[in-house]
Parts: structure tokens; sequence; C-alpha cells
């Protein structure tokens, strides 16, 4: 497939990337060789902090990723609350340290790190599910936003706000560059995002269903032959819901807990040890594991640059032709 004509948007201008088409940050998927196929096709691919065990071995999945392409690439560093969190400041340093600019956090807010990170020249791009969120990341001083809708893969917040109404209100409130996330798989989600007012979009599942993706074949073919309507919400009554594959685990979890039990009923079931073994093994209900709506518009396992360059002319073609189309 031949390159697409560059996508300039406030969001490319601001990260020096060609299209405005980001890989989101997936734990135990942001690896170097999917994370470099995004950015060497022009889109900006996203390594994963914590799927590394380590700092240090995050400094040298970095350093794979910057060996496999001299385009600007980033790292996604999700913040939760934990009784063992993990050495936030060690890995902080490892980005630095190795010259990372681009950093994504999720989960919790960003402010406890936006100065060490302003002073190393690192630009945040701040996950939110909510438009009071996102103005409250922008107060902090981040560089731009990527808003999550109802549709997306794991956490989606509690207000069930999807994209069509969450872009448009983000646009409105807004004065640093955003991004779409939560059911964008192909070239008319990024040009409905644009035109709703988003600056680009994030796209999670669509990128773990493609070549690079370091997880078993069999979830790759599940996602293909899924639906939207396969997916679980999981944990909606402890008010922490989770969107992810709909599965023997994940129906037991949604079961319990609707019985009245609570997260200890469910804590093995849950445990991250097991999700990961889906990736690993191809088990598909070995462990719960996410995925987005947006699995019910792919049906292909393409290569990640593929994935960019066809989603970035696709949204060149539908713009131009609802141009022609309404033309007076």
């Amino acid at each position: 497939m031949s390159a697409a004509s560059a996508l300039r948007t406030p969001f490319t201008e601001l990260f020096g990337i060609e299209h405005p088409v980001v890989q989101g940050g997936m734990m135990w998927a942001g690896r170097a060789e999917l994370a470099a196929a995004v950015s060497a096709a022009g889109g900006l691919g996203v390594v994963t902090a914590l799927t590394q065990p380590t700092p240090a071995d995050l400094v040298t999945e970095i350093t794979r990723t910057r060996a496999l392409t001299d385009r600007p690439f980033g790292v996604n560093l999700t913040i939760l609350p934990s009784i063992n969190p993990p050495p936030y400041d060690a890995y902080r340093h490892a980005i630095v340290d190795t010259g990372v600019t681009i950093v994504e956090t999720a989960g919790a807010s960003p402010e406890p790190h936006l100065d060490f990170f302003r002073d190393h020249g690192v630009r945040v791009i701040h996950k939110c599910t909510s438009v009071r969120h996102a103005l409250k990341a922008e107060k902090a001083g981040v560089a731009a936003v990527s808003i999550d809708g109802f549709e997306c893969a794991g956490h989606p917040g509690e207000d069930d706000i999807p994209g069509l109404v969450l872009v448009p209100a983000a646009a409105d409130a807004l004065s640093i560059p955003f991004i779409a996330s939560g059911g964008f798989a192909d070239g008319r989600g990024l040009a409905a995002a644009l035109v709703l007012g988003a600056h680009g979009v994030n796209m999670g599942t669509r990128f773990l269903c493609s070549q690079e993706s370091p997880v078993a074949d069999e979830v790759k073919r599940r996602i293909v032959a899924a639906t939207e309507l396969d997916t679980n919400l999981i944990f909606r009554p402890l008010r922490n819901t989770a969107r992810v594959a709909k599965n023997s685990v994940s129906d037991e979890v949604v079961r319990v807990l609707a019985d009245g039990g609570s997260f200890a009923d469910v804590r093995d079931l849950v445990a991250g040890s097991r999700g990961r073994l889906v990736f690993e093994n191809g088990d598909l209900d070995a462990g719960i594991w996410g995925v987005g709506l947006a699995q019910g518009l792919i049906r292909d396992v393409p290569p990640a640059g593929e994935i960019v360059t066809r989603v970035v002319q696709e949204a060149h073609a539908v713009l131009a032709t609802a141009l022609r189309g309404f033309a007076a």
C-alpha cells in the first residue's frame, strides 16, 4: 500500500508526527516491534512501561524501539493505586535517561509526575474518561489529552458517555490538542473524530489485531470473528468498570458481582497474571483480557504500518466524498 498523504492537525504538529493516529499503550502488547511499526508509518507508537518487569528492562525495550525506527514514539506510564506500587520514580528516570520526549499517562492524576517530565523536556498526553478530568489535566499542565469514550477497552469511567457526545463536548471545553479514543478502527472513525473536533485518534484494539502485535494468534482470530456484542462490562457494582472480552471468566465475574459478591470473591479470576496467559498462550478462557467495541469493525490482521496508511487514506477519501456529496 502506498504511503498516505500527511494529515496535519495541531496534535501532529505538537508531537512531530505525520499522521494523527496513535497506538494505544496496551499492557503486555506495547512492545518495540509494534510501537516502531506504527511510528515508522507516520503515526505515534507507544511502548508500555509497566509491561517491562523492571526499569532496566524498559531501557532495553526503548533502545530496541529506537533501533527499529528513527521516528518519534512515546512511552505509556499507567499510574494506579496499589498496596505495592511499582517504582514509578525509577521508571520515570528510565524514560528520560533514554531520551524519550513523549509520555502517555493514565489511571490516576498525572500531576505528581508533571514537574519531573517538564524539567526534562517531556510532553505528556493524559488519558481521561470525562471532560472534567480533561480540564483538570489541562490546568495541571499536560501538553495534550486523550479522551476515552464508553466504547473503549479497559476502564471507560463511570459516566457512560459515548464518543459521539464526549468528543464534541471536549472540543468545546479544551484549549489544548486532544485525540479521541474508544471505538476507532478505520478511516471513517478518524474522519468522524476530526469533524467532531478532535485532532486525531487513539486505537488500541485495532493495533492489538496487527501482525506486529505480540499476542497469540488465537487472540487475533477471536477479535476478527467477534462482533461489537462480544464484550462484558465487569466491576460495575464496584464503580470501577472495565470492558473486557466476553468469555467464561468475565461471565463468571459479572455473575458473582451481580449476586452481591465483593472484589475478594473475584480477585483470583481477574488476576493480571491470568490475563497475561491469554496473550502469551492463546487460551482465551485463561483470564480476563481487554478489548473494545471496535472489534466489531475489525476483519483482518494486517501489518501495523498498513493500518496507519489505510486509516489515513480512508479518512482523506471519506472527507473528500462528504464534501462533494453535500456541495451546494
